[in-house]
């Protein structure tokens, strides 16, 4: 039976070959606008990146051969310092309790203020931002930076594009430049990397840091948000009828139309279709089309509408912050508080405190003296020539003080027939009185001998200790001692 292709079944076809399958990118050209947030964006950017370049820079005093830097990631020297904070490679768990509270922070924060840190705070909007102001500086505002880009390739477009890539390239290099000082001494990397005296891993992360930060901020820009960040995905989570959000008067607004000096308002909404609203949007949506995934609660339309209803004659704030309760209510001619304090924003907030109390309280609480026992493989244990048992065992001693330390040895649980313990340099130790180093792990080797038969040889356990001598902190690991069975 042969096959029949009908006129409809090859229309079809045509339609599908003429159909893309992904859409190009209309690309956005945001318009400056000036206003009550756009200054609160400035603000935030400038901060933001001051921290951001500045910081690195910051000293903090921590005694003889320490880092005198108050922000440094250590990851030769295996540490993590933040002001008067030290972390061991042993206590991640601190930086896993500051990820968290981070994250709840985020959660509160949007379901109280919706996507208030992308608009703001994220890294992608701060540099893209800057981004957008080099570009401004040079080709000029959204309507001249549409002509220019329409226009054909002359010498003068071609200076202001190169002169454009090259500042963003700057941007980007500064950008690469500054994270690395995060995980070397600031001071010392810098002149290092402009002699050619940094090691190839300082080059690599700044190429990093330079490519990314060039492609994100000055090519990908809004598609980042739209379709790379997951955060819109599942921030809908967050949201409920009381989340402020950035949200246009459609009950005061509708229907829109043009409206020409001295005409009536009668039978009108005060949206006069001007589009502002889209041109300064940086991620290019209508926010009149109601709440959208690609709104990043920057609002700047809220300046631009404002602007154009004191031009008209009309009440601000059509395009406003507001929630869906109470937009609801105003379309009915009522109105109601604000409702700040609600369930799930009582779950954030006690999670939040809750978590950053117990990080709290372990920093306050931790000891400055650890102790970590591994038991020896091979062999597990060896019969001396008098019958008894000995087992072998690797001490590391963590003194976390930047001094000296002396600690008292002692086991308990068992009482040893024989123990030996032989110091760093193989040589054994005195009474044993144990040196620890500071700020460093000191190893030794434990050696302990039990009479057989006085122990349970599938395992018997036991303490190691070790106490400092003059502070008297103690610190205790637990083991096993094993035998023939």
């Amino acid at each position: 039976m042969s096959d029949v292709v009908t006129v409809e079944d090859a229309t079809s076809a045509t339609k599908l070959r003429k159909d893309p399958l992904y859409a190009d990118r209309v690309r956005v050209y945001p318009k400056l606008v000036k206003g009550t947030f756009r200054r609160l964006k400035w603000i935030a950017l400038v901060m933001l990146l001051g921290i951001y370049y500045g910081a690195a820079w910051i000293r903090w005093d921590r005694g003889p051969d320490a880092p005198d830097q108050a922000f440094l990631i250590d990851i030769v020297g295996r540490r993590a310092y933040f002001l008067w904070i030290e972390i061991w490679p042993q206590e991640l768990y601190f930086l896993m309790g500051l990820l968290i509270v981070a994250a709840l922070a985020l959660f509160l924060v949007t379901s109280l203020a919706g996507r208030v840190w992308c608009g703001y705070a994220c890294p992608q909007t701060v540099w893209t931002d800057l981004f957008m102001w080099v570009e401004r500086k040079i080709e000029g505002d959204r309507a001249a930076r549409i002509r220019l880009d329409k226009g054909p390739l002359t010498a003068g477009k071609a200076a202001r594009k190169v002169a454009k890539h090259v500042a963003w390239l700057v941007i980007a290099v500064l950008t690469g430049g500054a994270w690395i000082m995060y995980f070397n001494d600031a001071p010392t990397v810098v002149p290092a990397f402009f002699t050619g005296e940094a090691g190839w891993k300082v080059y690599l992360f700044v190429a990093l840091f330079t490519a990314t930060t060039y492609t994100l901020a000055g090519w990908a820009r809004e598609q980042v948000c739209t379709y790379m960040c997951p955060w819109p995905r599942f921030q809908a989570a967050m949201f409920d009828e009381d989340t402020l959000i950035v949200t246009y008067e459609k009950w005061r607004g509708e229907p829109r139309a043009f409206h020409k000096k001295g005409q009536s308002w009668e039978g009108r909404g005060d949206c006069v279709d001007c589009n502002q609203c889209v041109a300064v949007c940086p991620v290019g949506i209508d926010i009149r089309d109601g709440q959208q995934l690609e709104c990043i609660s920057c609002a700047l339309c809220i300046d631009a509408c404002n602007d154009v209803m004191a031009k008209v004659g009309r009440p601000g704030n059509l395009i406003t912050y507001d929630t869906e309760r109470r937009q609801h209510d105003s379309a009915q001619g009522t109105t109601r508080p604000y409702r700040l304090v609600r369930p799930r924003t009582a779950i954030y907030s006690l999670l939040l405190a809750s978590v950053a109390c117990l990080v709290g309280w372990g920093l306050i609480t931790r000891s400055s003296l650890d102790i970590n026992i591994l038991h020896d493989r091979s062999p597990l244990f060896v019969k001396l020539s008098d019958g008894s048992i000995r087992n072998g065992y690797t001490l590391k001693v963590l003194n976390k003080r930047r001094e000296d330390r002396m600690l008292e040895f002692s086991v308990a649980g068992i009482d040893p027939e024989q123990l030996q313990i032989l110091g760093p340099d193989a040589t054994g130790v005195e009474d044993f009185t144990l040196h620890a180093a500071p700020d460093t792990v000191t190893t030794y080797q434990v050696y302990i001998a039990l009479p057989d038969g006085t122990f349970d040889p599938s395992g018997e356990e036991f303490s190691i200790e070790v106490r400092d001598v003059d502070g008297n902190e103690l610190a205790a690991s637990k083991t096993v001692f094993r035998g023939p069975e």
